[in-house]
């Protein structure tokens, strides 16, 4: 089995089981208009997290050139894959994490004994599950996407004859 390649992002969205719920009964065109929203939604989240990213440092702004939205019922942004960065050709996989998340530890050519008593980092210090530019832009964003997400699905809702 092969590893995970890319960081999924999705949003707590309140009562966001009912409502895809209830879109089952509505024609298929209405869970099309909802992914078109859920979309739009998106974009304007991955473009300020892609703009918070030029912040932090060399390796968060190549892995920003990875960040993307998904077109599903809800906002999804995804960051990181196969894609070759940087002047080494690294695998995005290989920076995402690092540059979302921080390492306390050396790795790579930079873990190498002749390294040891440098003072630089490879990455910024690890905070946990706090990250850097991405978590931190959709979670500070979490209210606004929820109320807009609902406020599409009711108006689809209403334009299929759907009761909410």
């Amino acid at each position: 089995m092969a590893g995970k390649t890319a960081i999924t992002l999705t949003v707590r969205i309140d009562g966001v089981q009912d409502t895809l719920k209830a879109f089952r009964q509505l024609p298929k065109e209405a869970s099309a208009e909802l992914r078109d929203a859920s979309q739009r939604i998106a974009v304007v989240v991955a473009a300020a997290a892609k703009s918070n990213a030029q912040h932090e440092g060399p390796q968060a702004r190549l892995v920003a050139r990875t960040i993307k939205v998904l077109r599903d019922r809800v906002p999804v942004i995804v960051a990181g894959g196969t894609m070759k960065l940087g002047r080494n050709n690294a695998p995005a996989w290989g920076l995402v994490f690092g540059a979302e998340f921080g390492q306390n530890a050396r790795s790579g050519w930079y873990a190498a004994m002749k390294y040891d008593g440098s003072i630089g980092r490879q990455w910024h210090p690890h905070r946990g599950r706090q990250g850097y530019f991405l978590f931190p832009t959709v979670e500070s964003r979490a209210a606004q996407i929820s109320r807009e997400w609902n406020a599409a699905a009711d108006g689809i809702q209403r334009a299929f004859g759907g009761d909410r």
